[in-house]
């Protein structure tokens, strides 16, 4: 229980802080970009011990196609994800007076549907290999949540033009269901694609990276 306690406290404090510097530094590339990578980094030094500071079901699929997970282990992380998701756009709602606007992903610009499949597909499957091979050392365990920040502030700097970067499908459904409206109309691209590239991450995992 304290596994799934800590998953959601850091998935409620990640769609509260990122999503909030997004929400008012009007999208700002860097700003939004540092502020989805430091919250990992937080999270990974605080919780990580407990958890492993996942705060993300793609992160969780990917361990869990690579065999590092059980079923039964990997659902309830989800559910304490989508949960702490859930709460965390609630008090971002909270302090900014409205449910108008809470970092909800979408298409920017002229980005097709098929561009923004791809371009999730690609920066989660990223951000998940990179998760499973930092963490497969233990002589890594001083550097892991440095590494795996900056991995997701890159992934946030390429993405964030194409759909606001979602790689995290938690992050992505609370605030489209919560603003309602246009949110809603793509938000299954933000569950689909993260969870079809972190199987693929762990696939890629189990058949090239692990070592026999």
């Amino acid at each position: 229980m304290k596994k799934y306690i800590a998953e959601g406290v850091g998935t409620m404090l990640l769609t509260l802080v990122a999503c909030g510097v997004a929400v008012t530094s009007g999208v700002d590339l860097v700003a939004t970009s540092l502020a989805f990578g430091l919250v990992i980094v937080a999270a990974a030094y605080s919780i990580g011990n407990v958890s492993g500071c996942h705060i993300n079901p793609a992160v969780s699929v990917s361990l869990w196609v690579a065999g590092k997970m059980t079923t039964k282990e990997c659902i309830h992380y989800i559910i304490a994800q989508v949960i702490g998701a859930f709460v965390g756009s609630l008090l971002l709602a909270l302090v900014l007076g409205s449910f108008d606007a809470l970092g909800a992903n979408g298409l920017v610009g002229d980005t097709t549907i098929w561009v923004a499949l791809v371009v999730e597909v690609i920066l989660t499957f990223i951000f998940t290999t990179t998760i499973l091979g930092v963490t497969d050392k233990k002589e890594n365990g001083h550097v892991t949540g440095i590494v795996i920040g900056l991995t997701l502030t890159l992934v946030h700097l390429f993405g964030l033009p194409f759909t606001g970067t979602s790689v995290n499908p938690a992050r992505s459904l609370a605030p489209a269901l919560l603003q309602g409206g246009d949110a809603l109309t793509h938000v299954w691209i933000f569950i689909l694609a993260p969870i079809v590239g972190a199987a693929l991450a762990g696939l890629f995992y189990k058949t090239v990276l692990k070592e026999d």
